[in-house]
C-alpha cells in the first residue's frame, strides 16, 4: 500500500495567490518564487507510510501520448523544454484528481491549465553542492549590494533545483529570473540533473548575464 500512494496521473492548474500562506507562515507570499506545489491528501499518506526523510521531494512529469503538446514558451520565460521538474509541498489540500502548479514549472514542462501529468514522490535527488546560475538582466547585479546573502535567503523557499530550468526571486519589489545552469551533488561534485537545496551546504556562481550575452553577440554580428 506504501508503494501505491507514491505516484498518481493528476490534472495541473497554476498556482495562484488563493494559496497564499498567512503571514508569518514559511512561503509567505512566494508562491510563485518558490517550488512549492500544492498537492491532493494521497501525497500526505505516501510521505508518512514510506517514512520520507525531509525535504519531501516530488517529482512533475509530462506523459508520452497523454499531456497535450507541448506550449511553446518565449526564451526569457524558460530556460529549456523539461520533461520533468522536481518540487517540494506547499499543502495537502489539492481535490483528489488535481495538483497545483506555480507557473514557472507550467512553463518549465511547457504546460496547459488542465493538462495531464504524472506526480510521484522521489526520494533518490542527491543533495547539492554547486549551483551554477545566469541572471537574465545584468541589474541583478548592480541593484544588489550583496547578491550571495539575497540569494542564500531566497534559496530558502526552494527545496531542490533542475537543471534547464528558469526560477524566480523577488527583492525590493523587483523580480529577478535566473536559468539553472548545472548543478552539482556532495560530496563528489558530480554533475546531476536535479539537487537537493533544503538542508545542503550549497556554494552558488553566477554566470554572464543573458543580456549582457546577447549585446556581445550583436556587436560581433
Amino acid at each position: 500500500r506504501a508503494e501505491m500512494t507514491t505516484r498518481r496521473r493528476l490534472i495541473c492548474l497554476p498556482l495562484d495567490e488563493r494559496f497564499n500562506p498567512p503571514m508569518g507562515q514559511f512561503s509567505h507570499e512566494h508562491v510563485q518564487t518558490g517550488d512549492k506545489m500544492s498537492l491532493p491528501r494521497i501525497f500526505w499518506e505516501a510521505i508518512t507510510l514510506n517514512k520520507a526523510e525531509v525535504p519531501w521531494l516530488f517529482s512533475v512529469s509530462r506523459v508520452d501520448g497523454v499531456t497535450r503538446e507541448r506550449v511553446d514558451v518565449p526564451e526569457d520565460l524558460a530556460a529549456a523544454a523539461l520533461h520533468e521538474v522536481v518540487g517540494g509541498p506547499l499543502d495537502f489540500r489539492a481535490p483528489q484528481n488535481y495538483v497545483f502548479l506555480p507557473w514557472w514549472m507550467m512553463r518549465a514542462l511547457g504546460l496547459q491549465p488542465r493538462d495531464v501529468v504524472d506526480v510521484k514522490l522521489i526520494t533518490t535527488v542527491p543533495p547539492g553542492s554547486l549551483a551554477k546560475l545566469r541572471p537574465h538582466s545584468s541589474k541583478f547585479a548592480s541593484d544588489i549590494s550583496n547578491t550571495q546573502a539575497v540569494l542564500e535567503t531566497e534559496l530558502r523557499h526552494y527545496s531542490s533545483l533542475t537543471k534547464g530550468s528558469t526560477i524566480a526571486f523577488d527583492y525590493n519589489g523587483q523580480r529577478y529570473w535566473f536559468d539553472v545552469v548545472e548543478l552539482r551533488s556532495a560530496p563528489r561534485g558530480d554533475k546531476q540533473p536535479m539537487i537537493k537545496v533544503q538542508d545542503c551546504d550549497i556554494a552558488t556562481d553566477f554566470l554572464t548575464a543573458k543580456d549582457t550575452l546577447k549585446k556581445r553577440k550583436e556587436r560581433k554580428d
